[in-house]
């Protein structure tokens, strides 16, 4: 590929998606875009840059976008993050709400591992009001891997990646070299492919929303801006979720990182102003 190559992609990765394309690692890039080349009948990715330069078809650049956005992603990634949500934050949730379901929303979650790890965690929790009730929705960008996540249906090195062999066997059958997680909990899911620059503001409110390995490959300047349009979606004492090493940006007005330095930040003013005594 040749710089303007490169510098056509990072254009359209930032203009379409936010996503930081690594113009100095043509190898990452190559890795990405060369599948895509074969599905689309290429022979080379010098020759699918050449039809999208030539076409501008709409189909065909959304492929590549998608194909340029990390989707790296595997079950319970981050384990401490999931013990805490399981033993301290959704309890305290379950608490607050009564009656009203408690709203999760697992922001461009590739393959659906992680939604289907908060799931679990959620059912595994022993701590949770009486009655308690979840909604979980999964988004991301790719139809390819939405389509992934809503069968459900998992290769051995998949399920092997971070899932306990517990989980493994008491949520998810056995077919063959594959593994299909359990009706049970692939029906609590609702699916919907989401651009994270859109306007977020339909998507209602969510009492936890998780957004983990994202910021790190968006540009720079619309980091804070998704963190804002996510945040401002949920309620006072609603829940973000990042990577423990994202920048959030200047929000401490409206969240403050809960202990334990897991990525989780807290909506919550009783918390702000205990942290600030």
């Amino acid at each position: 590929m040749t710089p303007e190559d490169m510098d056509l992609l990072a254009a359209l990765g930032r203009a379409r998606a936010g996503v930081r394309v690594e113009t100095e690692k043509p190898y990452l890039v190559e890795s990405r875009l060369s599948p895509l080349a074969r599905r689309e009948g290429y022979d080379s990715i010098d020759a699918l840059i050449t039809a999208l330069r030539a076409k501008r078809e709409e189909r065909l650049i959304w492929a590549v976008v998608e194909a340029l956005c990390r989707s790296e992603t595997n079950f319970f990634r981050g384990r401490e993050a999931f013990a805490q949500l399981r033993d301290a934050v959704l309890p305290a949730l379950s608490q607050r709400r009564r009656e009203a379901p408690i709203r999760i929303w697992s922001a461009a979650c590739a393959t659906g591992q992680e939604v289907y790890s908060i799931a679990m965690a959620a059912n595994e929790s022993t701590s949770l009001a009486t009655g308690t009730r979840f909604e979980f929705f999964g988004s991301d960008l790719s139809e390819r891997s939405l389509e992934k996540a809503q069968a459900g249906i998992y290769t051995q090195f998949e399920v092997q990646r971070g899932l306990p062999i517990r989980l493994l066997i008491k949520y998810f059958e056995n077919h063959d070299d594959t593994w299909a997680i359990s009706p049970r909990i692939r029906q609590m899911v609702r699916w919907k492919r989401i651009n994270l620059l859109a306007d977020l503001s339909v998507m209602g409110r969510f009492d936890v929303i998780l957004l983990r390995g994202v910021l790190r490959g968006m540009e720079a300047s619309l980091r804070g801006k998704v963190v804002q349009a996510l945040t401002a979606l949920l309620p006072n004492d609603g829940v973000l979720v990042v990577d423990p090493e994202d920048d959030i940006g200047d929000q401490d007005d409206m969240l403050s990182a809960a202990p334990g330095g897991t990525g989780i930040y807290l909506r919550d003013p009783s918390v702000r102003a205990a942290a600030a005594a």
